[in-house]
């Protein structure tokens, strides 16, 4: 795994909020570096996310940094935590990009994930023939073989709801999103019969922003919003383009995508409603 792969959205937070404190205590990289025994350099890997602070080295920084505070100190270790459960992808052969292996570490680790899709059916969510005719629409080709493999993936990816600790799930979809035929009428019904089955309020929600509705929110595109409970307490949100991924960390940036989300829930149909709609349009598809 590369470097770029290991600088993952908590390392990047815990660096931001040690750098702070640093600086907020008057003390130089270098005098910070004395405390775990290397130089400036390191200092400088370990704010900006790029190198892995052991827990001694975290409460030896601060108590040089004069971090006194029991929840400030409980945070700070909560984020140099590193969660074995993050690494479950591992067991994979193929290769995956370090974009790719971020989402997945955010995915495994929230404890709430909200997603907003205004094209497709979130990967969480798909069938696998649904999932096949996705890739297959990527702009770099897939081998029959690799496609197989990327939706045994895509599959062992939807396990996180099998957990004790799975992360509550609200998902809202543009009504164009279950009226697409993706794969064919046949494949678009049994897509739609899942997303009716795996609803389980408040654990899992679905809801559809209808075509009547008359209200605009700009979202700038599809995205997820990953939030993590306490101590950790702050949210990250992921976008995937055609170049790979993107991860927002800025407090204000979550802030402003979380307003957008609740803002697209209002907007929505009730989940009731959502599915009802989903079931009528699964039912004319299955008339096809």
């Amino acid at each position: 795994m590369g470097q770029q792969a290991q600088r993952t959205a908590r390392r990047r937070k815990l660096g931001s909020a040690l750098k702070e404190a640093r600086e907020q205590a008057g003390v130089t990289a270098a005098q910070a570096a004395k405390t775990v025994d290397g130089d400036s350099s390191k200092i400088s890997r370990i704010e900006t996310g790029r190198h892995r602070i052991t827990q001694p080295e975290l409460k030896a920084l601060m108590d040089v940094y004069k971090v006194k505070e029991a929840k400030a100190r409980d945070w700070l270790i909560a984020l140099a935590s590193e969660d074995r459960k993050r690494t479950w992808w591992r067991k994979y052969p193929h290769a995956l990009s370090s974009g790719f292996k971020e989402n997945l570490a955010l995915e495994t680790d929230a404890a709430r994930i909200s997603a907003f899709q205004a094209q497709v059916v979130p990967g969480l969510l798909q069938t696998r023939e649904y999932a096949l005719t996705v890739m297959a629409g990527s702009p770099d080709p897939y081998t029959d073989e690799q496609l197989e493999r990327h939706a045994d993936f895509r599959m062992a990816r939807q396990r996180v709801f099998d957990r004790e600790d799975a992360p509550q799930y609200a998902c809202i979809l543009m009504e164009g999103v279950i009226r697409q035929q993706v794969g064919g009428p046949k494949a678009m019904a049994a897509q739609l019969r899942k997303l009716i089955a795996v609803s389980r309020p408040p654990a899992l929600t679905i809801q559809i922003v209808p075509y009547t509705q008359h209200t605009f929110t700009c979202t700038g595109g599809s995205f997820i919003l990953y939030s993590y409970p306490n101590p950790l307490d702050f949210d990250v949100v992921h976008i995937s383009h055609l170049d790979g991924e993107l991860c927002l960390e800025e407090d204000e940036t979550a802030a402003r995508y979380r307003r957008v989300f609740e803002s697209l829930r209002a907007s929505a149909l009730p989940v009731q409603q959502s599915i009802e709609l989903m079931e009528s349009i699964a039912d004319a598809f299955e008339r096809e």
